[in-house]
């Protein structure tokens, strides 16, 4: 019997862990928190749940490794090269749904000399976004096409219904993640022209778009989107863009949280202060002017403003203690979305990827391809962001396994040994793609 080590048991980890269980393979899930991994192994026959802290006893990582034939990260990705080193001491096949970092990347020889696979990339958004797109792709060139342009945008957010609060949006993750995404910059390309975004301007740079069958959504640009050119062999390409969806709203929300100094990363005492005495603090509140109308002087907006009215909603000018000591900005709003923004027992989330092809062929022929995923969670189930990252990496390590994917070194999931199964079998879990000319 083969056995896979899982390293994390948070949000995602269920099906893949599941799904694992299922096909015949014995999984160890090791979480900070053993009643986790307990709840996620379920009493099953071939789980093994154990308590492991990969930041405060990193020598027990080599003893969870050695019986294992393939590790996969769902841990923070800075311990990923931690992880992936243990690996090719070991010999041992590894599977992450993050980004490959520098550090990753510069293992790839040392993985092809020991013949094994460091998979990254391969859950949702990275990893169905890049399988989705090169089948297109793939199968454009193949016709004698070239692609010219080539946008991507992606959101987990409430479904329809469960969208009933004014952020729309709800917690499927890390909310300390969600708005780290408000302190990068941007750089795409568009119509042959190079762009770039300072992080400040980020939130400032959304466009709405139509997503059919649901309505419009803001887009904004995500980090840095020209090395897609080459990663995706689409070399014709004068526009590249990739990003996220929000509700309408959103941007100019975030946007402003950064112009108050919300998304501040530098450690301070809140020890005995109030989140309205805090926001007063940034901007300097008069004595006598009420928090709100302070805000909007120091934002240069309407008092009457929708932003403010998600800032008062979500507690910021409430004189009640903030719950943290030594701590920053971000977390202090972090606190607040883990209180206002988690979806109540039986709603669900979705998760919204469309990309917009233009192509030419021989000829001077062009053609739009739109391809769509929009997947729903389930009530009182998985939810779509747990479904569309865990199954894509849970396949992939079954196909690995069982020999079906014998690529070594670096890899992510854009070549069609990878994808084409991967999105065969994903589709019997409703997780389809529909593609259109338009």
């Amino acid at each position: 019997m083969k056995h896979v080590l899982c390293l994390g048991a948070g949000l995602v980890a269920r099906p893949y862990i599941d799904y694992l269980l299922k096909k015949g393979f014995q999984v160890t899930v090791a979480s900070r928190t053993v009643s986790k991994a307990e709840r996620m192994v379920n009493g099953h026959a071939n789980g093994i749940p154990v308590a492991f802290d990969i930041q405060r006893e990193p020598e027990r990582l080599k003893e969870l490794v050695k019986p294992a034939d393939l590790v996969t990260s769902l841990l923070p990705y800075t311990h990923h090269v931690t992880v992936a080193n243990e690996c090719l001491r070991q010999g041992k096949h590894m599977a992450t749904t993050s980004y490959v970092s520098d550090g990753m990347r510069a293992l790839d020889a040392k993985a092809k000399k020991a013949g094994i696979t460091l998979l990254n990339e391969c859950g949702v958004d990275p990893g169905l976004d890049h399988m989705s797109a090169m089948k297109i792709i793939h199968e454009v060139q193949a016709a004698g096409g070239k692609v010219t342009s080539f946008t991507s945008f992606c959101g987990g957010l409430p479904a329809p219904d469960a969208n009933n609060n004014p952020f729309g949006y709800k917690l499927s993750w890390s909310p300390r993640g969600v708005l780290l995404a408000g302190t990068n910059s941007a750089k795409f390309i568009r119509d042959g022209k190079e762009v770039l975004i300072p992080s400040e301007e980020l939130f400032n740079s959304c466009h709405e778009e139509e997503v059919p069958g649901l309505g419009r959504f803001e887009g904004y640009p995500n980090r840095d989107s020209t090395p897609y050119i080459e990663i995706y062999g689409v070399k014709h390409a004068e526009t590249m863009i990739r990003g996220t969806y929000r509700y309408p709203g959103w941007c100019a929300t975030v946007y402003d949280f950064g112009r108050l100094g919300l998304l501040d990363l530098t450690e301070q005492d809140f020890k005995g202060k109030t989140y309205d005495g805090f926001v007063r603090g940034l901007v300097k509140a008069k004595s006598g002017t009420d928090t709100r109308t302070a805000v909007a002087n120091f934002l240069k907006r309407d008092r009457s403003h929708n932003v403010l009215d998600r800032y008062e909603w979500l507690g910021l000018f409430e004189d009640r203690p903030i719950p943290l000591e030594k701590s920053t900005a971000l977390d202090v709003v972090c606190t607040l979305f883990e209180e206002k923004l988690q979806y109540t027992p039986g709603e669900r989330d979705m998760l919204v990827l469309q990309h917009k092809f233009g192509i030419e062929y021989a000829g001077g022929r062009k053609e739009r391809i739109r391809s769509t995923l929009i997947d729903y969670g389930i009530p009182h189930g998985d939810t779509s962001m747990s479904r569309t990252v865990a199954y894509p990496v849970a396949i992939a390590t079954r196909l690995i396994l069982e020999g079906e994917i014998n690529l070594t070194g670096v890899q992510i999931p854009i070549i069609p040994e990878i994808y084409e199964p991967i999105l065969a079998e994903v589709a019997e879990f409703d997780i389809r793609f529909k593609e259109e000319t338009y």
